[in-house]
């Protein structure tokens, strides 16, 4: 197998003070909370040709274990809701993608079709939606529930979901809006398409009352890895943000989502697969260990356990920090491939909890690399050639000074190997990223109809 002949896209996942769990007291860390601090940051990213930033977010603030959460800055508390602070940083900057997450269990396929239709608009062609299920408990009891909503009906309803927006991103055709003053006609009634969507979860008859955005529709990010993850990935996402540790699971993952996609009439190059990576990086081998243990040392037992136990969805405070992970635990009703990664992680490894949440304390399950510029560029190569990923999602460990040294040391290492650009290709994050414009499927259907 030859050489690849795409580059490695490369995404920036901002996550305030930085995704170590104990970033926020590092005295190097920003607080994180402000516009600014934001502003920065997505400048930084651009200014170094990254395809996108990427905002995870949450609906419910994660506060079980009060005590445990009030030393957490990953306690579910987000400085913005991100579709806002996306819609702010779309004026001052001019290439990078902007991708927020929102959640199909408790949003409405109308609203959130619109407000992203509209940052789209805003940017001129470069936001994403990532689609999630919310699998955090504490997010139910927001939304009138007295339960977690159960994994399966979460999935069904975010099918359904992705349907209805999708429908209605294609309310209208490109050139529907005429605008002739001689005729006075506004728009083109034949250019208009009602969804009139009627399933189990929704009844919308739409349209979008706003024009069809810039790149035909905003890019659809998926991030489960469960197997009805997978199937809605494979049919409706044009980009997936995975979490495998090792080469042969992320080959494994990229190889199976991949080879859906003809189920579904679409072809390999319609999904990018970018699993998020943990860079601490250093001049020398020493130098990065030395800022991975700095951080290390700043994590309190009940902050570590409470990670852990969030990650793999059950309560682990009853049993021994120096003992194994059990062997019964129940199957989780929250996020069962997180869990799956975790525990799988564990036994493979042979840790004690403590070790455990030590051992996922920075990257939560994803990917995490110390050392050198060259031998970070090594292992993302090697992921890279081997199909395990067709670029990153970077996940730096403190902010800012994470996310400056990645882009300072190992970027300049990854454009000598010949695998990152030097400018961007085009003006909407669907050109960036190497993805087709989509046609309008109403358009199509007509089209053929006609004939």
């Amino acid at each position: 197998m030859g050489r690849r002949k795409d580059k490695i896209k490369l995404g920036a996942f901002l996550l305030f003070t930085g995704h170590h769990v104990a970033a926020w007291r590092h005295p190097q860390a920003s607080v994180g909370t402000d516009f600014e601090n934001y502003f920065e940051l997505a400048k930084l990213a651009e200014a170094a040709k990254f395809d996108a930033i990427f905002f995870a977010d949450g609906v419910a603030a994660r506060l079980k274990d009060v005590e445990a959460a009030s030393r957490k800055a990953h306690s579910g508390v987000y400085p913005f809701e991100p579709i806002t602070l996306l819609s702010a940083l779309s004026s001052v900057t001019r290439n990078i993608g902007l991708i927020a997450t929102a959640s199909t269990s408790f949003s409405d396929p109308y609203n959130l079709a619109r407000q992203f239709g509209s940052l789209d608009r805003l940017s001129g062609g470069r936001a994403g939606w990532n689609l999630v299920t919310s699998s955090d408990p504490e997010a139910a009891y927001n939304f009138g529930h007295e339960a977690q909503i159960l994994h399966a009906d979460r999935y069904d309803r975010a099918e359904e979901f992705a349907d209805v927006v999708l429908g209605l991103w294609d309310s209208w055709d490109d050139d529907a809006f005429i605008r002739d003053r001689e005729s006075g006609r506004y728009f083109d009634p034949e250019r208009l398409h009602r969804l009139d969507h009627k399933g189990r979860h929704f009844k919308v008859r739409g349209p979008l009352n706003i024009p069809r955005s810039p790149q035909g529709r905003p890019v659809l990010v998926q991030a489960g890895a469960s197997g009805p993850g997978k199937e809605l990935a494979a049919r409706t996402a044009e980009a997936i943000f995975a979490a495998h540790i090792t080469l042969d699971e992320a080959k494994a993952f990229y190889a199976d989502v991949k080879g859906k996609l003809g189920t579904y009439g679409r072809s390999p190059d319609d999904l990018k697969i970018l699993p998020g990576i943990f860079p601490v990086v250093g001049r020398s081998e020493t130098e990065a260990q030395e800022k991975f243990e700095a951080l290390q040392e700043l994590i309190q037992p009940q902050v570590g356990l409470n990670l852990l136990s969030q990650l793999s969805g059950v309560d682990l405070s009853p049993y021994p920090l120096d003992g194994p992970i059990p062997s019964d635990l129940p199957v989780t009703n929250a996020g069962k491939s997180r869990q799956e990664l975790v525990l799988d992680l564990a036994r493979r490894e042979n840790l004690t909890i403590r070790q455990l949440y030590l051992r996922i304390a920075g990257a939560r399950g994803h990917w995490q690399v110390v050392g050198t510029p060259s031998q970070i560029a090594d292992v993302m190569e090697e992921r890279f050639e081997n199909y395990g990923a067709d670029g990153f999602n970077i996940m730096a460990p403190i902010m800012p000074g994470g996310l400056a040294d990645f882009i300072e040391l190992v970027v300049p290492e990854l454009r000598r190997r010949g695998l990152f650009r030097t400018e961007y290709e085009g003006t909407t994050l669907r050109e960036n990223l190497g993805l087709k414009r989509p046609v309008n499927r109403f358009a199509v259907s007509n089209a053929a109809a006609a004939e």
